[in-house]
């Protein structure tokens, strides 16, 4: 006891100071990977719309919590959250903050709120939000909106301060809603179409000419003989400003160094999964032996007809003894261990009804009933069927499964809903054991994931073996020595390359594939061509670090199951946000400017218009007469511009004075006859409302006013100093 005393008074204080280093080690490091994370200056600001700030420690809070729930349902489906899950959250917390500040500001403008007693009414009355009237409805469907405002008011008044967050969330998220509601329904009900406007159309769909014209098309004149120089572009960019607005955006050259496994590789994989099949065949827990062996299969704990197993080595397997194993054999990049488990006749398919009492929403997570009080009802439903109550009548007013309750409970394939008999695998995994497991006439209450069901099986049809299988599998991978050897041939390649000019030498001398991926967004997480890879953020973060003509280290990208890429990339434009210079905007203007000056070319050729037949003596073509041409066009004339002269009161009864430059051609055309017909006998008041609806619903799909407002607003985004 003495040395160990003298021990701990020796050496009591540096272990003191040691504990203390530790844990300020621990935050220091908390501290700065955060710093990290800041944007430029370890600024906290994220972003901003119109001058106010979005702060990032709030913005992440918020995120990390939208995750944590993508994160709950993916483990339900028993997989992890992807990256690409991640960046959608992401996104989609950011326009949903943008959106709420821009429509803050309108809210103010335009003088609409919604006061204490107005939002009680909405949450507790007649008609609430649905999601409220799912989780405080009696099983007759009625709402209780005193029981919601008691559970809403007791979570105010909850000590737990996440759960009150959480609530704080939701009511303005619901607060927000309605006065967005509000601002739509001022918006639709502001249309208005004026009488005039109305009978102007119909008086315009009267009108009836006979037109005769000659045409030169510019496809005569071949693109080579018109040249359009940049000064060109970027004059007519200057004047339509609006039309050839810029986002940020970069472009690269790239080239692939895939690691892919050599042949010395796929025997290694080979040999180790050969190496376990005793042990395979021996273990009686193979979810376990799976797991401890890091198998890329799970273990489906169930079993599947002949049909439905599509692997190479069926047969072979469905001829093993109980507990045997088969293989390793080859099924595309993997080496696979087969052992048959178990093998019985089952039905193919199923008819059953279910009666539902919900305790959870899957979706939300959001728990709608307690576990007792949900399994006390079921078995109460149980009881009185199992007592004489016809089962469809009480599945008709018990049951929360609306879609199959207006039936008495009958089932529809999800995957076919024309039939009443659902396949296996196509219900969870409780439901689907008890239905294809069970007998015909058997009723038995199970608890799934939705909450506790009542079924009973109806009839079950096509018996035949099904298997029960357990599949050890290992991907062919690279070994460690593989992966060097082309992560050193990439390292070299961009060491070699110190800019672009090299970059391209050294592609053509070791005869590389040269990839190109062009306007690549701040806040991509994938790049084309790249992305059949997976996820490119941090290769998209270095490209945003770069200069033009910078080539970039190599990045690897892809996984152990694909396996893994090198990417060398060279930056060969950066994109400004602003106006596109000419070089961009060449292919869509391009076009434009080369039909202006073969405009003008024919124009000069047809000279000074006098007759249509001298026209066509210049030109060199026939004249065409279109009879019966409406303001909306006839079979042989659309062009807008033609038909807008012709039906110009003035041109009546002779050749328009001067060439029409039309979409696609030169047009010389003279008016033989104008007339108007009868004017339908319409109702005008319809036809305004008709128009009214028209209307709304193109604003609805097309023009939806937050979309407009974020085009309009000064919008700083930041996210990429910061993900």
């Amino acid at each position: 006891m003495s040395v160990i005393q003298s021990i701990r008074e020796k050496y009591a204080k540096w272990a003191v100071v040691a504990i203390a280093l530790a844990l300020l080690g621990f935050i220091l490091t908390d501290y700065f990977q955060a710093k990290e994370r800041m944007g430029p200056g370890n600024s906290s600001t994220l972003g901003s719309v119109n001058g106010k700030k979005i702060d990032w420690v709030d913005f992440e809070t918020r995120l990390k919590a939208m995750d944590e729930q993508a994160q709950a349902q993916a483990q339900q489906q028993g997989r992890e959250i992807s990256e690409a899950e991640r960046q959608q959250n992401n996104e989609r917390l950011w326009n949903q903050d943008v959106e709420e500040i821009i429509m803050a500001s309108e809210f103010k403008k335009v003088g609409i709120d919604i006061g204490k007693k107005e939002f009680n009414d909405w949450l507790f009355g007649q008609n609430p939000p649905p999601d409220l009237r799912q989780r405080f409805s009696d099983q007759q469907g009625n709402y209780d909106g005193a029981a919601a405002q008691n559970a809403i008011n007791q979570m105010k008044r909850s000590t737990n301060e996440n759960e009150k967050k959480q609530l704080d969330a939701y009511l303005a998220t619901m607060e927000y809603g309605r006065k967005l509601e509000k601002y739509n329904a001022l918006l639709s009900n502001s249309i208005y179409y004026p009488k005039w406007y109305v009978e102007k159309q119909n008086a315009e769909a009267a009108g009836l000419a006979k037109v005769s014209f000659v045409s030169y098309p510019y496809s005569k004149i071949p693109d080579s003989a018109v040249k359009i120089e940049d000064k060109e572009i970027e004059e007519y960019v200057s004047k339509h400003k609006e039309q050839f607005k810029q986002e940020e955006g970069r472009s690269i050259a790239y080239v692939v160094f895939d690691a892919a496994p050599t042949a010395a590789d796929s025997a290694a994989v080979r040999k180790q999964v050969e190496e376990l099949k005793a042990e395979f065949a021996a273990d009686t827990t193979p979810a376990k032996f799976l797991s401890r062996y890091g198998s890329t299969m799970g273990y489906f704990d169930g079993y599947n007809g002949e049909s439905q197993i599509q692997v190479p080595a069926k047969d072979s397997i469905f001829a093993l003894a109980k507990n045997a194993v088969y293989g390793p054999y080859l099924d595309e990049h993997t080496y696979v261990l087969a052992k048959l488990i178990d093998t019985k006749p089952l039905p193919d398919s199923v008819k059953a009804r279910h009666i539902l009492i919900p305790t959870m929403d899957p979706q939300s997570g959001q728990q709608l009933l307690d576990d007792s009080t949900a399994k006390k009802r079921i078995d109460s439903i149980d009881v009185a069927i199992k007592g004489g109550a016809r089962f469809d009548s009480l599945a008709m007013k018990y049951s929360s499964d609306q879609s199959s309750a207006v039936k008495g409970g009958l089932l529809s394939n999800p995957q076919n809903p024309a039939t009443n008999y659902y396949t296996y695998g196509t219900m969870v995994k409780e439901f689907n054991d008890f239905s294809f497991e069970g007998k015909k006439g058997e009723m038995k209450v199970v608890k799934t994931v939705f909450g506790y069901h009542l079924i009973e099986i109806l009839d079950q049809k096509n018996f035949q073996p099904h298997y029960k299988v357990a599949y050890f599998a290992k991907n062919i991978t690279a070994s460690e020595e593989t992966e060097q050897k082309v992560l050193e041939d990439a390292s070299k390649f961009a060491s070699d390359s110190k800019d672009l000019k090299s970059f391209e030498a050294n592609i053509a001398k070791a005869k590389y594939v040269k990839m190109q991926a062009n306007n690549i967004k701040p806040n991509d997480i994938f790049i084309q061509g790249i992305d059949a890879f997976g996820t490119s953020r941090s290769l998209v973060r270095e490209i945003y670090k770069a200069d033009k003509g910078d080539v970039l280290k190599q990045e690897r990208v892809g996984d152990m199951k694909s396996g893994y890429k090198y990417i060398v990339a060279a930056v060969t434009d950066i994109l400004k946000e602003g106006t596109q210079p000419a070089y961009i905007a060449r292919p869509a203007v391009e076009r434009i400017l080369k039909d202006k000056k073969k405009a003008e070319q024919i124009k000069q050729m047809i000279g000074s218009v006098t007759t249509l037949e001298a026209a066509a003596a210049v030109l060199k073509d026939s004249i065409i007469v279109a009879d019966s041409v409406r303001i909306t066009g006839a079979r042989q004339l659309v062009d807008a511009k033609v038909l807008g002269a012709v039906f110009n009161p003035a041109n009546k009864g002779k050749v328009i004075p001067e060439a029409i430059a039309g979409s696609s051609a030169v047009y010389v055309v003279r008016v033989d006859d104008f007339t108007t017909t009868s004017v339908v006998t319409a109702d005008v008041e319809m036809q305004k409302n008709q128009l009214r609806q028209r209307a709304k619903q193109m604003q609805a799909v097309y023009s939806s006013p937050t979309r407009v407002l974020k085009e309009q607003a000064n919008i700083k985004d930041n996210r990429r100093d910061f993900y």
